[in-house]
C-alpha cells in the first residue's frame, strides 16, 4: 500500500534529514547524517528517477544533508553553493546570483503572494503484514528476495508514475506538458515505533520538473493524489507476484475490517504472527471505539465510511509512541526472531517458510495462470460501478490490479494484462458522461468520467456480533452482490436451451452484456476455452466462459470469481446476514408465486412491461445463499 503526505513548510526538511533519514528516530544534535547512519547501522538515503541527470546527480547517489536543505528546503538546485559562488566572482548581484540557482519560480516569490510553497510530495511503500514477517523471519535468502522485490516493485511504480501520470503545469494549470522525469530521495526503514519489523520506503518526491524547453516547473500533484490508489495496487500486485514466484508462495484472503475489502497474504502465514508485528493495532481499534462513541453522542448517528477512515486516522495519532533509539538491521532481526519464539516456539518460527511453502503449492496447483478477461471485465465494471456510480478509467485500472491478485493467487501474469481488462471494461461495459464542450481543450482520456448500467443492489442491514449494533451493508459488500448478479446470469444461461431463428436478437442482447468469448479469444492476453464447438451458441459461449473461470479458480480457494455459492471471502461473512437474505428472497418469491390478475394484452402500456421485466439486484441469488 502507499500512503501519501505533503512536504509544504520551508523548514520541513529538517524533519526528514533529523529523523526520517535516522531511520525514524532522533538524530543527535550537532552530528553529520552521514556519521550518525554508519554508527547506528542505519541505510543511507538514495536518489531515485529519470529527472536526476539534469541535476548532475545519478541514481543509487547517495543524499547528502545540503543537498535536502537546497532542493526541498529552498526550491534550489542540489550544486547551487558552487553555482552561486561562480556568478558573485564574475560581480553578479547577490539576489540574481541566487535566484539563478532556483529550479522554476522562487520560493520566495511564492511566499510574497501570501501562498504556501509546496516542496514535495512523500509517498510511503509498505508491504502486507505477512510479507513483513516472512521478511523478518526468515532465513538470509528470503530476506533479499523481498528487499530486492520491494526495490524493483518501488522503481516500476516510480517508471509508471512518469510514463502515464506525471505532468508538469504552467500558466496556472492552462498549460502542460509529459513529465517523465521525476526526482526522488528514498530512505528505507525497517521497523515501526515499537522496534517491531515493518518494512518501508519514504520517498520524498520533489514538486519540480523540466518541461521540454528545459525549464523547471511544478508538477501536477493533483494528478498525482488521483492516481495514489492504482499506484498502491501495482506495488502490491507486481511485488507479491514476484515473492511468490522466487519462493513458491501462493496468496489468500484474510479480512481485517468486517465488511471491508479482504487483504490477499501469503498463505501459510498464522493470523497469531501478523498480530505479533503489528503491535499497533489494538491500541488503535480500543482508540477508534472511544472516538466513535463521542461521533455518535455528538451526532446522534453511526459515522459513515468516509467518516470512519477519519476517525480511524485520529486514532492513529492519538496512539503513535515517541521515536526510540534507532538499531541496526541484524540486531533487530536477532531480537525479533527471540520474541518470536518465545511467543510461539522454535519449531513454528523455524518452519514458517515450509509451511508457507507446502500451502502455497496445493493453492498454486489448482489456479490455471490464465485469465478469463471476458469475466474479469464484467467482474471489474460491476464492483467499481456499485462502489463509485460515477468512475474514471485510474478506478478501474485499481480494481483491475485487484482482481488479478485475488484470482492468480501470486501467480505470475503477462505485462500488460491490467491495462486490456480495463480497457475492455470502459469499451464494452462503461458509458461515457464526459462531454466535450466546443472552444475548450478536450480532457485527457484519463479525465474522462464513465458510468455503467448494472442493477443497483439494495442495501441491507448486518447483525451486530459481541455486542455491537447492527450496521449497514458497505459499498464493497453491495459490490460483491453486484458482480454476483452477473455471475448468476451467466449460470443462468448455462443451462438456457439454444435459441431458435426467431430468438437471435435476443441470444444477440445476451452476448453483447457479457462479451463475446471467440472475440476475446483472438484479442491480446485473452485465453480460450479447450474443446469449444467450432459454431458455439450464445449460451454456450457464456457457459464457456463460466466454466474456465471454475478452472481456473476452484471452489475451494473461495475467490471472487468461484462459484456463486462461495462468493463471500470467508464463511463467517456469509452466515452474518445470510438468514436477513434468505428471510427476503422468500418474501419476494411468495409475491412472485402468487396469482396475477389477467389484462387485456392492449392494457399493458411499453411502461410498464419495461418494469416489469427490470432484473431485481438479488433475482437467482435465492438457492446460492442457501449453501
Amino acid at each position: 500500500m502507499i500512503s501519501v503526505e505533503k512536504v509544504q513548510r520551508r523548514n520541513a526538511w529538517r524533519y526528514y534529514v533529523r529523523g526520517v533519514a535516522f531511520g525514524d528516530s532522533r538524530r543527535p544534535a550537532r552530528r553529520l547524517l552521514k556519521d550518525a547512519q554508519e554508527e547506528a547501522g542505519l541505510p543511507p538515503g538514495v536518489w531515485m528517477g529519470r529527472g536526476l541527470p539534469a541535476l548532475g546527480l545519478s541514481a543509487g547517489e547517495t543524499v547528502t544533508q545540503r543537498q535536502m536543505e537546497l532542493m526541498f528546503g529552498e526550491g534550489r538546485s542540489p550544486d547551487a553553493d558552487r553555482m552561486e559562488r561562480e556568478r558573485l566572482d564574475d560581480g553578479a548581484d547577490p539576489e540574481a546570483a541566487r535566484s539563478e540557482t532556483a529550479l522554476g519560480q522562487p520560493i520566495e516569490e511564492v511566499e510574497k503572494r501570501k501562498q504556501i510553497p509546496l516542496l514535495a510530495v512523500e509517498f510511503v511503500f509498505r508491504a502486507q503484514a505477512s510479507l513483513i514477517v516472512l521478511w523478518a523471519l526468515g532465513d538470509d535468502h528470503t530476506r533479499r528476495v523481498i528487499e530486492r522485490a520491494h526495490e524493483r516493485t518501488i522503481a516500476t511504480v516510480l517508471r509508471w508514475l512518469e510514463d502515464e501520470i506525471a505532468e508538469t503545469r504552467w500558466s496556472s494549470g492552462r498549460q502542460r506538458a509529459k513529465a517523465p522525469a521525476l526526482v526522488v530521495a528514498a530512505f528505507r526503514h525497517f521497523d515501526n515505533r515499537d522496534g517491531f519489523p515493518l518494512l518501508h520506503e519514504h520517498c520524498l518526491i520533489l514538486n519540480r520538473v523540466q518541461r521540454p524547453d528545459g525549464e523547471w516547473y511544478a508538477l501536477d500533484t493533483v494528478r498525482l493524489y488521483q492516481h495514489v490508489v492504482a499506484a498502491g495496487t501495482l506495488y502490491t500486485l507486481t511485488m507479491t507476484t514476484e515473492v511468490c514466484e522466487k519462493l513458491g508462495l501462493a496468496t489468500m484472503p484474510r479480512e481485517v475490517t468486517p465488511g471491508l475489502r479482504p487483504v490477499m497474504e501469503i498463505a501459510g502465514v498464522d493470523q497469531e504472527l501478523i498480530d505479533w508485528s503489528s503491535t499497533r493495532r489494538q491500541r488503535i481499534e480500543d482508540a477508534l471505539e472511544g472516538i466513535t462513541d463521542q461521533y455518535v453522542a455528538k451526532h446522534r448517528r453511526l459515522p459513515g465510511e468516509r467518516g470512519r477512515h477519519g476517525l480511524g486516522w485520529w486514532a492513529a495519532q492519538d496512539t503513535r509512541p515517541e521515536k526510540k533509539t534507532p538499531r541496526p538491521l541484524h540486531h533487530l532481526r536477532a531480537w525479533w526472531r527471540a520474541s518470536a519464539i518465545l511467543r510461539f516456539g522454535q519449531r513454528l518460527v523455524d518452519g514458517l517458510l515450509q509451511r508457507c511453502r507446502t500451502v502455497g503449492a496445493a493453492i498454486r496447483a489448482q489456479v490455471s495462470p490464465l485469465v478469463d478477461t471476458v469475466l474479469a471485465a464484467v467482474d471489474v465494471a460491476a464492483i467499481v460501478y456499485t462502489v463509485r456510480r460515477c468512475f474514471a478509467r485510474r478506478h478501474v485500472l485499481a480494481e483491475a490490479r485487484r482482481h488479478l491478485l485475488e484470482t492468480l493467487r501470486g501467480r505470475a501474469f503477462e505485462p500488460g494484462l491490467d491495462d486490456y481488462i480495463a480497457d475492455r471494461a470502459l469499451s464494452r461495459h462503461g458509458r461515457q458522461l464526459t462531454v466535450p464542450q466546443e472552444g475548450r481543450r478536450p480532457p485527457a482520456p484519463d479525465q474522462l468520467t464513465y458510468t455503467a448500467d448494472f442493477a443497483w443492489p439494495a442495501r441491507w442491514w448486518i447483525a451486530g456480533t459481541g455486542g455491537k449494533p447492527p450496521r449497514e451493508s458497505t459499498r464493497y459488500e453491495r459490490a460483491r452482490v453486484a458482480s454476483l448478479a452477473v455471475q448468476n446470469a451467466i449460470r443462468a444461461a448455462r443451462s438456457a436451451p439454444a435459441p431458435a431463428s426467431d430468438e437471435a436478437p435476443a441470444a444477440t442482447a445476451l452476448t453483447a452484456a457479457h462479451g463475446d468469448h471467440d472475440q476475446a479469444a483472438a484479442a491480446p492476453h485473452a485465453v480460450d476455452h479447450p474443446g469449444r464447438d467450432a459454431a458455439p451458441t450464445p449460451a454456450q459461449r457464456a457457459a464457456a466462459v463460466h466454466a474456465h473461470q471454475q478452472a481456473a479458480m476452484p471452489e475451494l480457494l473461495e475467490g471472487r470469481t468461484t462459484d456463486p455459492a462461495t462468493w463471500m471471502s470467508t464463511p463467517e461473512n456469509l452466515a452474518r446476514f445470510a438468514a436477513y437474505k434468505r428471510e427476503a428472497d422468500a418474501r419476494r418469491r411468495d409475491i412472485a408465486d402468487r396469482p396475477q390478475p389477467e389484462q387485456p394484452t392492449d392494457a399493458v402500456g411499453p411502461a410498464d412491461q419495461q418494469q416489469h421485466h427490470t432484473p431485481q439486484p438479488d433475482e437467482g441469488r435465492g438457492a446460492a445463499r442457501d449453501h
